[in-house]
This record gives C-alpha cells, sequence and structure tokens, in this order.
C-alpha cells in the first residue's frame, strides 16, 4: 500500500482522484486545500488529515517523513498555475508526483522540471487518461496502418456551458487557466497529437474568455476545431433538451463515438503509472506547446 497526499482536494476532479486512490488499494493520508469544503474526503479517506494552509501540509509531510513515514506520491489538482510550484513540493519531499493537465502553462517549464527528476531521481506523471480509451487506441492503430499519404479530415467541436462563476473564479484568468484552449482543450489536442502527429501550420480563428477555434494541420490530418464555454453556441433543439454539453469529433465526416468508457480512466491511468507504465512529462510538451502557441498568437 502507497502514501499518497493530495492538493487541491476541493477541486473538480479531486473525487477522480480519490477514487483512484482508494480503487488502487492505496491510501491517503493527508490533503490540501484553502477551501474547506471538502466533504466528499469522508466518501473515500475519512481519516486523511487536512490542512487548508500549505505551511502547515508541508510541516506535516516533513514531519512524517523524518519519522520514518513516507509519502509514495504527491498528486496535484490545484489550479493550472500551480502545477510547476507543487510539483516541486512533491519531489523535494522524496515523492513521485502525478498531475493533472495541464502538467504546466508553458514548455520551458517542462524542461526545467525534467531536470529537477534527474537530479531527484523521483518521476513526475501527468493524467493523458484519453491515450487509455479503448476506441481511441483502437482509432491510432488504424491511422497508425493507412495507406502511406493518407491525410484525415477532422472536425472537433466541444462546448461546455458555464455560469458566470467561471469567468470570477481562477479558471477565467488567462495568466491562471492558460485560457479556454488549454484549460478545457488540452486534452483533445494531446489526443489528435497522438493518433495524427506533430503540428506542421496552426491558424487561430478566435481566442477570447468563452471561446477558441482555429485550423491545425498535422502530419496525419488537416483538423478544424471549436471549444466554448458559450450555451449560446449550442443549437435551439439542444438547449429546448435542457443540453448544456455538447461533445462532437468527425473524421472524414463520419462521427467518431468515444463517448462511453470514461468513468474508470483515471482508475485505469493509476494503475498503469503504480506498474511503471505512465507516461513520462516529455509526452506532454508537444500539447502544451501547442496551447502556449494559440494563446498567445504565435
Amino acid at each position: 500500500m502507497k502514501n499518497f497526499a493530495l492538493i487541491g482536494a476541493g477541486g473538480y476532479i479531486a473525487p477522480r482522484h480519490m477514487k483512484a486512490i482508494k480503487d488502487t488499494g492505496n491510501n491517503l493520508i493527508a490533503a490540501l486545500d484553502k477551501h474547506d469544503s471538502v466533504g466528499i474526503l469522508d466518501s473515500y479517506f475519512p481519516s486523511a488529515v487536512f490542512f487548508i494552509e500549505f505551511e502547515r501540509f508541508d510541516r506535516h509531510i516533513e514531519k512524517l517523513r523524518r519519522n520514518g513515514v513516507p509519502t509514495d506520491y504527491v498528486t496535484v489538482c490545484s489550479p493550472n498555475y500551480l502545477h510547476d510550484a507543487h510539483i516541486r513540493f512533491g519531489l523535494r519531499v522524496d515523492a513521485d508526483v502525478i498531475c493533472e493537465k495541464p502538467l504546466v502553462l508553458n514548455p520551458w517549464n517542462v524542461d526545467a522540471l525534467m531536470e529537477m527528476e534527474n537530479e531527484t531521481g523521483r518521476r513526475i506523471h501527468t493524467i493523458l487518461q484519453l491515450r487509455l480509451h479503448p476506441a481511441i487506441i483502437a482509432l491510432r492503430e488504424k491511422v497508425k496502418t493507412a495507406p502511406p499519404g493518407k491525410k484525415y479530415k477532422v472536425d472537433l467541436r466541444y462546448i461546455t456551458s458555464r455560469g458566470h462563476w467561471y469567468q470570477i473564479s481562477w479558471k477565467g484568468d488567462i495568466q491562471k487557466s492558460g485560457g479556454i484552449a488549454t484549460n478545457i482543450g488540452i486534452h483533445f489536442f494531446d489526443m489528435l497529437l497522438w493518433i495524427f502527429g506533430d503540428v506542421k501550420q496552426n491558424e487561430v480563428i478566435e481566442h477570447n474568455h468563452h471561446t477558441a477555434s482555429g485550423r491545425l494541420t498535422l502530419e496525419k490530418a488537416d483538423v478544424n476545431w471549436f471549444l466554448s464555454i458559450e450555451a449560446n453556441n449550442l443549437t435551439q433543439e439542444q438547449k429546448e433538451n435542457g443540453q448544456r454539453t455538447f461533445r462532437s469529433l468527425t473524421i472524414d465526416g463520419e462521427q467518431f463515438e468515444f463517448s462511453d468508457g470514461f468513468t474508470e480512466l483515471h482508475t485505469r491511468s493509476y494503475e498503469e503509472i503504480l506498474k511503471g507504465n505512465g507516461f513520462p512529462i516529455s509526452e506532454t510538451k508537444k500539447s502544451i506547446e501547442l496551447v502556449h502557441q494559440i494563446r498567445n498568437g504565435k
């Protein structure tokens, strides 16, 4: 049984990590969040020591370490702009780290973290759960065996409506979240690059607080993409049906369905990481470079 500490216990994605830690037979010994509405801990690890101040959390983890109780993994689910600092904390307390996407906001931060991995001998893992989805794995294999020169036409459209709170929170601050393309698009971009190859050309059509769109030329695909948190981008029929999220991926005009099978992908990610098969952070760099270019218009 491995000991985990969790940073960002009050966030949207944290329960998936709590479940993954529990499902893989491990223990959460400490958790941190500046907000104290974390009753979700009772469903998974009611005995976890909880902190709202990083300094006390830091002191607790260090005290455990000196008393012979290691923290084997630090899981990072904090706001995007804090990932880099919290990953470094994990390495400094002699733990491996599991971090949600985006790993960091700037590609050069990946290089610095790789140096720190080498210095500490510890490893950083990121959650690239779409790479574990059976339908996506099958699609990648299909593309790999396609005739030479085959170029796919891909259209990605993802609308996930958010209320007024979004722009008030850290997610609405491009300096903290990286903006729409980074915050809600990073996993899709990673998936597209993993399947269809490197970026040859990147054209940004729109990028604002609630919507981003553009065109990508990849090695094996031409991609049109559209991302939004604006409910008005839903069709009238979708609104009347009470639908607040719409996701569509078409390949050569045919709908690619991968809606099912998401619920256990964080647990699958943890299983692979614990077996030593996690994705190295070098794998994240291409998608981080792409979203960095998108938000900076380069």
